[in-house]
């Protein structure tokens, strides 16, 4: 019977690949009737076969494919633990929710609170702040690199009140890791990296992710692996946090036996915690009001294949993006293009960086433009006409966040006292009334990062 099973799974793991095979194989693209994504999911038979194969032994909720992804990208990124969660979103609410526990004794975030971030961005970079009762405090963003300004981290800086600073690094683009992780130590703050548009990105020679206390990840099919749906919420140097974060990932239990275990701390019925009676199932006692956000352990196996072609991934995009950057090299006087952080200038030989800063490699999520003010065509003119040409584009995300109706009727509810705001976010408005990104990710070839430039060069008259 034995053979049997696995002469079926051998050939039902040929046939799969076949018919992936078959059903991928390259179509010719028709400039003006395929569709150019601003990004997609990249795979082959591997991933189809590895997810297949999963589902075969139907181990459904995480699982042992889970626990080697998570090992496998904690290695990768250099940090101490990786936790996989259901999504980027959930990543972020997760990190956020551990740095409120009781476990953290003195150090833990109370509502009230105050949590410094960037003022443009993707909503749940700041959500998880107020959905825990805390207050965001929104400084400026540099319009060039879309990343927060460290320069107004002082001002925003309020002694006893701020506890954290919680940033993304934007479309792939480093922050000024530098400056804010200096901030963080001397003011005794939590950092947390959004690092879900910027897997594989360096600062200094480091990958972004490994520099605070906690980092996120999304896999996402537009982002740098994908799961389908999927994150990781990941814990670069403190047990502490991993002890958190699990438990809140969960459903808030004090238990750290993995699905489908018991007994791990070999003591499950020796525990006395809160006011239960002694020997409660640890399986059974909670320690905080957590959630259930894990994925499936198929999407792990996934997962696994997508992150050993990740280096492949990465290189694509820096290609992709350096393409699209030279062959629109022409309208500077009219477009403003992004900047890596720490960069002054760029040129056909690369980026021009500010003396005594860390290179910065970005492993770009899209290809983002500021439409300037003298051009005879506005943002708007140009997503349209991307549009028309069945090119995938986006403004980026939410644009200011404080404009967006979700805050504007927190600002209203609370009269004022939801969240901060540090100057006049000049550049965060900028980028919402200017901005505009196509595609960098791996699914593109030359063929199509040229008709991108050759529509946006038309829209610009050239």
């Amino acid at each position: 019977m034995s053979n049997r099973i696995e002469e079926l799974r051998k050939e039902i793991l040929e046939k799969t690949r076949e018919l992936v095979t078959l059903r991928e194989a390259k179509q010719d693209f028709v400039p003006g009737q395929s569709t150019v994504p601003y990004a997609g999911r990249v795979y082959d038979a591997d991933e189809v076969e590895a997810g297949v194969a999963s589902m075969l032994d139907f181990w459904l909720t995480l699982g042992p494919e889970g626990a080697a992804m998570e090992k496998e990208l904690a290695q990768f990124l250099g940090v101490r633990n990786s936790l996989l969660v259901n999504s980027g979103s959930s990543a972020n609410l997760i990190a956020f929710a551990a740095l409120t526990s009781y476990k953290l004794k003195e150090r833990r975030i109370l509502p009230g609170d105050e949590v410094i971030t960037a003022a443009a961005g993707f909503p749940t970079t700041v959500a998880p702040i107020a959905q825990n009762g805390c207050v965001p405090v929104f400084v400026d963003v540099d319009p060039l690199t879309s990343n927060g300004r460290a320069d107004q981290l002082e001002a925003a800086y309020v002694p006893g009140k701020t506890k954290a600073v919680f940033f993304a690094h934007t479309l792939g683009n480093p922050f000024d890791l530098g400056e804010v992780k200096r901030f963080c130590d001397e003011k005794g703050l939590w950092l947390i990296e959004d690092n879900c548009d910027a897997l594989g990105s360096k600062y200094g020679g480091q990958w972004t992710g490994s520099f605070g206390d906690l980092s996120t990840q999304s896999f996402y099919p537009p982002h740098h692996l994908t799961m389908g749906e999927g994150g990781s919420v990941n814990i670069v140097s403190k047990a502490i946090l991993k002890t958190c974060a699990e438990s809140f990932r969960d459903w808030g239990r004090d238990c750290w036996c993995p699905s489908g275990k018991d007994d791990t701390c070999c003591k499950r019925f020796d525990w006395q915690l809160g006011e239960l009676p002694a020997g409660y199932d640890h399986k059974y006692i909670y320690s905080h009001l957590g959630y259930n956000v894990k994925p499936l352990d198929p999407q792990a196996a996934i997962g696994r294949v997508q992150l050993k072609k990740l280096p492949r991934f990465i290189q694509a995009r820096i290609d992709n993006w350096n393409f699209l950057r030279a062959q629109l090299a022409e309208l500077e006087d009219v477009i403003d293009f992004m900047l890596p952080t720490h960069a002054k200038g760029w040129s056909p030989n690369g980026f021009e960086w500010e003396a005594g800063k860390p290179v910065v490699d970005p492993s770009w999520f899209g290809f983002m433009m500021l439409v300037k003010k003298n051009a005879k065509f506005s943002r708007t003119d140009l997503a349209r006409a991307l549009d028309d040409a069945k090119i995938g584009n986006r403004m980026l995300f939410g644009g200011n966040l404080v404009r967006q109706p979700a805050f504007v009727q927190l600002k209203h509810d609370s009269q004022g006292k939801a969240f901060r705001v540090i100057g006049d976010l000049a550049g965060a408005d900028r980028i919402m009334n200017e901005a505009v990104f196509t595609g960098t990710y791996p699914g593109m070839d030359q063929e199509k990062l040229a008709y991108i430039a050759g529509v946006i060069k038309k829209v610009a008259g050239r």
